[in-house]
């Protein structure tokens, strides 16, 4: 294949599809529950193609010697559950790789360089509504009055380098925002490890749906705003804006997403699919950059230190 052919099929270059395998831990091959074999690499390009298109298994096979489509399924899938359950903890939970307390300082003080108000501020937290067909059951449960679609929705805090730190979901999607704040756990987890190397406490800053707390700070929203309360809720949400591009990232790139109508609970996994390309995404981060770290002017730790 040549360059621009496997960035476009895969959104990885072909020079760094092996090392991709490697930090990833990618096996020599996999053997699937019906005993097919297929190499490491060529399983996890299946997957790669998979997630960044939406196009069906039978396309597939040209591009992969002509394999049966169950066999690109299962392969697909096999390759899927071995990356979450291999990697899924650098994302779903706190990782000290990436927030450790110099990584929050230097979070923060690049934030308020770019004119946030607060000096204590290394990222930013939202959820997001991940379209998914109409189940068959529990649409009720699914659905998001809101949005107006059935989804499942994911909370996630946005880093200034163009990493997602943290995620968590899958849950129902007319959970409001708050709920999924208290579900995490996430306000504890930060008592515990948001910590600058001074001793100062560190935040995030949400939207107004999120309530404050001396790790979560939110916008001015009550009563009669002065003009000091209106320039900084003007300040911090032009920095806020980054945690929504990198929700547009993770739809951009792994196209395979959006298309809510292959999105079917019971039937895929819907939520490791989210949080592989999630993780993925943050790969690629690491490789290439993004919109957010050229945003904030900071670059994303080499992909080898993000993984190891």
């Amino acid at each position: 294949m040549e360059e621009d052919e496997c960035l476009a099929e895969f959104r990885v270059r072909k020079c760094d599809l092996p090392v991709l395998a490697d930090v990833l831990m990618i096996p020599d091959k996999f053997i699937c529950d019906q005993r097919s074999v297929v190499g490491g690499m060529e399983g996890l390009c299946m997957l790669l193609k998979r997630l960044a298109y939406p196009c069906r298994y039978s396309d597939m096979m040209a591009r992969f010697g002509q394999r049966q489509v169950p066999v690109l399924s299962m392969a697909t899938n096999c390759v899927l559950k071995y990356i979450y359950d291999r990697h899924h903890h650098r994302i779903t939970q706190w990782n000290h790789g990436i927030l450790n307390p110099a990584a929050l300082q230097t979070y923060a003080d690049r934030i308020h360089q770019m004119g946030a108000r607060l000096d204590n501020c290394f990222g930013f937290i939202d959820c997001t509504v991940q379209p998914i067909a109409r189940p068959g059951t529990d649409q009720r449960t699914l659905y998001n009055g809101h949005k107006r679609v059935h989804s499942l929705k994911f909370q996630a805090t946005a880093l200034p380098s163009g990493l997602t730190g943290n995620i968590y979901g899958p849950v129902e999607g007319r959970k409001h925002d708050s709920g999924m704040l208290a579900d995490s756990n996430l306000l504890s987890v930060l008592e515990e490890h948001a910590i600058s190397p001074s001793g100062q406490r560190m935040c995030v800053y949400g939207d107004p749906a999120y309530p404050l707390r001396v790790h979560l700070q939110a916008p001015f929203r009550h009563g009669q705003l002065t003009p000091q309360m209106q320039a900084f809720n003007k300040a911090m949400n032009e920095v806020r804006v980054s945690v929504e591009w990198l929700f547009g990232d993770i739809a951009n790139y792994f196209k395979f997403m959006d298309f809510k109508k292959n999105l079917k609970i019971k039937l895929s996994s819907v939520g490791k699919l989210y949080v592989v390309s999630a993780l993925l995404r943050n790969a690629l981060t690491c490789l290439y950059g993004n919109q957010t770290s050229q945003f904030f002017g900071l670059d994303p730790p080499h992909i080898q230190e993000y993984f190891s």
